[in-house]
C-alpha cells in the first residue's frame, strides 16, 4: 500500500481527523464520481462506528418521532454531558488535540440543532 503526504490547511486537517479511517474509501468514491459522474449512485453508509456517541444519541432520539413536549424536555445522557464538560475544560486550558476539537465541534453543531428544534417544538405547544 502506498503512502501519500499532503499539505492541507490546519482547519481542513481538523475536519478530516474524525474521518481518517475512511479517507481511502472517500478518495475512491471521489475518483469514481470524477471519472463517471452520471453512472455513480450515492452509497449510503449504514455503519455507525464512525459517528460520535452523542451524535448517535440524538439520532436515536429523533428516529423515534418524538412529540413536541418530548423534544422540549430532551437532554443528552449524563455521560455525554460529562464528556462535553471535559472537552470544555480542556478547551479553556488550550490542551485539546485535533480529534477533541472535531468532537467539540460536533457538540456545538448538535447544540445548535437542538436549540432550533426546541424553539419550534415549544412554539407548537403554545
Amino acid at each position: 500500500m502506498a503512502t501519500i503526504t499532503l499539505q492541507i490547511p490546519d482547519e481542513l486537517a481538523q475536519r478530516l481527523e474524525p474521518l481518517q479511517n475512511r479517507l481511502p474509501e472517500l478518495l475512491w468514491q471521489l475518483l469514481e464520481i470524477t471519472i463517471n459522474p452520471a453512472t455513480i449512485e450515492p452509497e449510503i453508509n449504514t455503519h455507525t462506528a464512525d459517528i460520535p456517541a452523542v451524535y448517535q444519541e440524538v439520532l436515536d432520539f429523533l428516529i423515534k418521532s418524538p412529540i413536541p413536549q418530548e423534544i422540549v424536555n430532551f437532554k443528552v445522557s449524563q455521560q455525554a454531558q460529562t464528556r462535553l464538560q471535559i472537552l470544555l475544560n480542556k478547551n479553556c486550558d488550550s490542551t485539546l488535540n485535533p480529534m477533541e476539537i472535531a468532537e467539540l465541534d460536533v457538540y456545538e453543531q448538535l447544540e445548535h440543532l437542538m436549540i432550533l428544534l426546541k424553539a419550534r417544538a415549544y412554539s407548537a405547544i403554545q
